[in-house]
């Protein structure tokens, strides 16, 4: 498709996940530039109840879904169903926004993303944090010079063990705590370092009964000997924050990962409370993407850099 059409972008969904019900569907619904043409679902029940929220058409099966006329898809499908579903959509031309992660590969993510360029279409990974104004505020501090020199980094994003069932519990589905909440602390620690991070060590734990790793600690180094140490799991008390220590000061963001779009913001500076605005992350994200669709955004190396990430957690934890 060509870039820079001023029309609006029709969008697809393929599958009703609950990220897509509570999350991402309204805020696509709350940008003008958009319009929710399908919701797919392999359950015509489950597509119907979901399309009808929306006023759009009901699709059992992805493959229909991507048979339409649409201008991009959503897929927030488990992540080992990604790569098959967001391979298939680049190859009849549609832009990609995948839930996190794009796949549980190095080698299809970076093949994925390949492809994504040779089309000139944009495949986004969707993390939602970096387009919350904290985050934005946080670096601007940092680059300003407000702790100093920046000596380490700290992250952690912890939740309460799920239900037996849940599909974070399946090691078919690509399961496990790195790949669910592991990823946010990497992702968080790319954000305020840079590139050029490396994992120095890194363990997992993994539960017997399940086959998925549940917990995990990583020691990442940056260049100029900066540390980022990182923790994550899904069998802890909730936890979503990260710091950032530097020669003068330090910055804490509570919070981190998944405000409300009505929480008001505090950015803890060396103990002092800088209160920030409310903002929607989720909307911001959507906007977003659909602007990088209408302008041929291109699709940047970000989730190959974050992959390379993964794999090395995976082979320091061996």
């Amino acid at each position: 498709m060509a870039s820079g059409f001023d029309r609006r972008v029709r969008l697809g969904v393929v599958g009703c996940a609950d990220i897509a019900r509570r999350r991402m569907l309204p805020a696509f619904a709350g940008v003008s530039e958009v319009d929710i043409v399908a919701v797919a679902s392999r359950d015509s029940e489950k597509a119907g109840k979901l399309a009808a929220d929306y006023g759009c058409e009901a699709v059992t099966g992805y493959e229909k879904l991507l048979g339409m006329d649409l201008d991009a898809v959503y897929v927030p499908l488990p992540a080992a169903h990604h790569a098959v579903w967001i391979e298939r959509a680049l190859r009849t031309g549609k832009h990609v926004l995948a839930e996190k992660p794009v796949t549980p590969s190095l080698e299809e993510t970076a093949d994925l993303v390949a492809q994504a360029r040779e089309c000139g279409l944009v495949l986004r990974e969707n993390f939602l944090f970096p387009f919350h104004s904290q985050h934005h505020e946080v670096r601007r501090l940092v680059v300003g010079g407000a702790v100093g020199e920046v000596r380490s980094f700290e992250a952690a994003f912890t939740i309460p063990p799920r239900p037996s069932g849940d599909i974070r519990y399946r090691k078919d589905l690509a399961g496990g705590a790195l790949l669910d909440v592991g990823v946010y602390p990497l992702k968080a620690a790319m954000l305020m370092l840079g590139p050029g991070l490396r994992v120095l060590g890194a363990s997992l734990k993994v539960d017997s009964t399940y086959g998925v790793d549940v917990s995990g600690s990583v020691l990442l180094g940056a260049p100029g000997g900066v540390t980022a140490h990182l923790t994550f799991g899904m069998e802890h008390t909730y936890r979503a924050n990260y710091t950032v220590w530097g020669s003068e000061s330090h910055i804490t963001v509570d919070r981190a990962y998944a405000p409300p779009v009505d929480l008001t913001p505090i950015v803890s500076l060396g103990g002092e409370e800088v209160v920030l605005e409310p903002d929607d992350q989720y909307t911001n994200a959507a906007r977003s993407f659909v602007s990088a669709v209408r302008t041929g955004g291109p699709t940047s190396g970000e989730s190959v850099e974050l992959a390379r990430l993964v794999d090395e957690v995976r082979e320091a934890a061996r």
